[in-house]
């Protein structure tokens, strides 16, 4: 039996919550795998995955509907109840993080949330509508998975907010720090990719 989304009206539980957010288009075993190990890494209680209903800086030709990217979501988060799929952006009716971010912030207000994100994306961030109101709402966690780090690292919000970064050691307690606080953390690959299942797909048919 899977776990029922979160509430989009918010609840009182005290709990640690790791938001990962992207178009899951599909969601794959690599998802998993940054969504258990920043369970086990940043000391979460639960990890939502939330499935955006569109990213305004990919295009819309080839992105699956929004229930098939639900779908592959559970399928692939089944059986580990402490992580949870949702179509939160689409409740709440926002487009941008920044936007989601600040009203999960309003609704949980008992909720310690931390943001995570690839470290291809950190890259990319200068490029996200009011990107620093991410860095200043929650607490962010950067997870190197890709053969990024170096330019991650020299990117324009790694930058800006340089002096709020942590040690890895301090990830176990990074729900706790007062925005802006972030840790970049070096994680084992996982060979899985949205694209290439994608690509592989598009053979088949």
């Amino acid at each position: 039996m899977r776990p029922p989304p979160p509430n989009p009206w918010g609840d009182r539980r005290r709990v640690r919550v790791g938001l990962l957010g992207g178009s899951f288009n599909p969601a794959h075993g690599g998802h998993r795998h940054i969504a258990e190990l920043a369970l086990k890494l940043l000391r979460l209680d639960e990890v939502w995955l939330l499935v955006s209903p569109q990213n305004p800086l990919k295009p819309a030709t080839g992105m699956a509907p929004l229930a098939e990217r639900m779908a592959s979501a559970h399928a692939v988060t089944a059986g580990n109840r402490r992580l949870r799929v949702s179509a939160l952006e689409t409740r709440l009716g926002t487009r941008y993080t920044a936007d989601t971010l600040t009203l999960l912030h309003t609704r949980f207000g008992r909720t310690r949330f931390v943001w995570l994100m690839g470290d291809d994306n950190l890259i990319q961030l200068e490029h996200w509508a009011r990107w620093e109101r991410i860095f200043a709402v929650v607490p962010v966690a950067i997870l190197a998975r890709g053969p990024y780090s170096a330019r991650a690292l020299a990117a324009k919000a790694a930058r800006r907010f340089d002096h709020y970064r942590s040690g890895a050691e301090g990830a176990r307690c990074l729900c706790t720090k007062p925005p802006p606080a972030w840790v970049f953390l070096h994680i084992r690959r996982h060979p899985a990719s949205s694209t290439a299942i994608r690509s592989l797909n598009r053979q088949k048919t």
